[in-house]
């Protein structure tokens, strides 16, 4: 029997630590840690990391402190437009959708792809059609707005009319959320969710839903889950590289993984990740300046942080 494993994120644009207010950060980690209590409820249970996954990131979809779902942003058009992904490493299966607004859980959307679609990818108004076929709770377009999110995109749009340089923090640029996990049986998983950047042009897509780049898991290898600058992500193939370099040159997880997230920090790639293999802990290499991040311990604790600081520990 495997040790179980389990890690989330909250993205990589996260709130700069002189200006994150103590409540702030309190009501952060207490949304890392419901995510991560979700999904250790699962995999104690016996439960399949592809369950694990979607239950962690089914909450933090839920709570509008972060960008996916409840709380996305909005793009230029002052519209949202969702992609998520889920990845299981036990025989690849994969689903993703891009571009969608109206399910309340985009991964279950993504899940539904995988499992009933015949298809990995759908995009907007098909993929939508799909969600409401197959039973998905769907809810208004008012629900997943939140006034921070209004702000963000006025304050973006004005600022280009005006021509200002671009001088926003992490946190008023980007976001995603995204969970891996490693069950009993030894099997891993990933999902990753998000609302893609604030003002973004409208239709475009990242890495999130884009397989080998922002989402991957093979059991042979490891299960990734990245969160930043997702054009760079996928024109390198973060998650991929991660894993073939396990699967390849024998290097561990943690190399690998900080290795990457460097390296793409020299081609303009800020942001980080999570990762898991088929032993031992997760690892949450980023190159800026925090990222929301949770995991758990050996002994079942939830520990969670937000920029380059020790865990928070909450004991089981």
């Amino acid at each position: 029997m495997a040790q179980i494993g389990l890690a989330v994120h909250g993205g990589a644009g996260t709130i700069p630590a002189q200006t994150l207010r103590p409540e702030v950060a309190d009501a952060l980690h207490e949304g890392l840690r419901a995510a991560l209590a979700a999904g250790l409820l699962v995999l104690k249970a016996g439960g399949p990391a592809l369950d694990a996954v979607c239950a962690a990131v089914m909450v933090l979809e839920d709570d509008s402190q972060f960008n996916s779902a409840h709380g996305a942003v909005f793009t230029a058009a002052g519209r949202m437009e969702m992609d998520a992904a889920l990845m299981e490493g036990h025989g690849r299966r994969a689903g993703a959708v891009a571009g969608i607004c109206g399910p309340r859980n985009p991964i279950l959307a993504a899940r539904a792809v995988m499992e009933a679609s015949g298809n990995v990818l759908l995009i907007g108004q098909a993929a939508e059609e799909f969600a409401r076929a197959e039973g998905l709770v769907f809810m208004d377009e008012a629900y997943f707005s939140t006034p921070s999110r209004r702000a963000a995109l006025a304050l973006e749009l004005a600022r280009r009319a005006s021509g200002a340089p671009d001088t926003r923090s992490d946190a008023d640029r980007h976001g995603t959320v995204g969970a891996v996990a490693r069950d009993q049986a030894g099997h891993l998983a990933a999902g990753t969710s998000t609302g893609g950047l604030t003002a973004k042009r409208p239709g475009r897509v990242g890495d999130t839903p884009v397989f080998g780049a922002g989402t991957f898991a093979e059991d042979a290898s490891c299960a990734v889950s990245a969160t930043g600058t997702g054009e760079v992500f996928i024109r390198f193939t973060a998650a991929s590289e991660i894993a073939a370099r396990v699967k390849y040159a024998g290097q561990s997880l943690e190399q690998a993984a900080f290795e990457v997230i460097a390296e793409l920090a020299s081609e303009g790639g800020d942001g980080g990740l999570i990762a898991i293999g088929a032993h031992g802990p997760a690892v949450m290499p980023f190159n800026c300046a925090g990222m929301y991040r949770g995991c758990i311990g050996a002994d079942g604790s939830l520990l969670t942080a937000i920029h380059n600081e020790p865990f928070r520990v909450r004991k089981p």
